[in-house]
């Protein structure tokens, strides 16, 4: 059974293409703090597989800004899926899963530490602050 969907094919597609790949405001977060801690990076580097978020050349490291929902974290908001159009939603969401599956093996591959940071982390931000410290200078996270 089709559930209603109150926006027109119109709007509907114009809230799509609003979703931004990079500059969430989870990626914005960690980037301002990363930033205020004196570490530089680079920026979604093309090279890279995945294009990471942040990019420590030097270092050989990479942080991932996953938001939970689009890349199926599994916490509440990972879990909790779409009632509408479920035939897309679910094999989507899987896909998006297993790229980053395969691009994290390959950035490991070839010699990148790989810290994965999901939107759900980001209320404690001196938990936060700790955590990419400890990743950046070479600690076990």
């Amino acid at each position: 059974m089709r559930r209603y969907d109150p926006l027109t094919p119109e709007q509907r597609r114009h809230t799509m293409a609003s979703v931004r790949a990079t500059g969430t405001a989870p990626e914005m977060l960690v980037r301002r703090l990363v930033h205020s801690m004196g570490y530089r990076y680079r920026l979604h580097r093309v090279d890279l597989p995945g294009k990471p978020d942040l990019v420590f050349p030097a270092r050989r490291k990479v942080v991932l800004v996953n938001g939970c929902f689009w890349h199926g974290h599994e916490c509440e908001a990972g879990t909790n899926l779409p009632k509408a159009n479920r035939d897309y939603w679910i094999p989507k969401l899987a896909r998006n899963r297993s790229r980053d599956t395969m691009n994290q093996a390959r950035l490991r591959e070839a010699g990148w530490s790989v810290l994965v940071l999901w939107e759900c982390e980001m209320k404690d931000l001196e938990e936060l602050r700790a955590r990419i410290s400890r990743f950046l200078e070479g600690q076990a996270t």
